[in-house]
């Protein structure tokens, strides 16, 4: 049983990081030489794909671990100084 949750929480983790995949591409296929109706149509679904990954991964580690990593993925986030004692993410659960 506590292999399963580790690997449920690991897999959701990977799915929440590789929603930035889908991020990246709805930054670049404008740059493409593409129809526009192309690039908008590529765009919204790739911007789709993001949240439903991302979302799904969220549902996946649970909502203590899903807040926690959404804060750390903000980039608001990323200089602020932290409290090594309440930032600590334990998969023992």
């Amino acid at each position: 049983m506590k292999k399963t949750k580790n690997l449920q929480i690991k897999l959701g983790i990977f799915l929440m990081i590789f929603s930035g995949v889908f991020f990246a591409a709805t930054l670049i296929i404008p740059m493409f030489d593409l129809p526009t109706k192309t690039k908008v149509i590529a765009s919204t679904t790739s911007f789709i794909l993001m949240e439903i990954v991302f979302w799904s991964g969220g549902l996946l580690v649970g909502k203590e671990l899903f807040t926690k990593y959404k804060n750390r993925l903000n980039p608001r986030n990323w200089f602020i100084k932290r409290d090594n004692k309440t930032e600590d993410i334990s998969t023992d659960s």
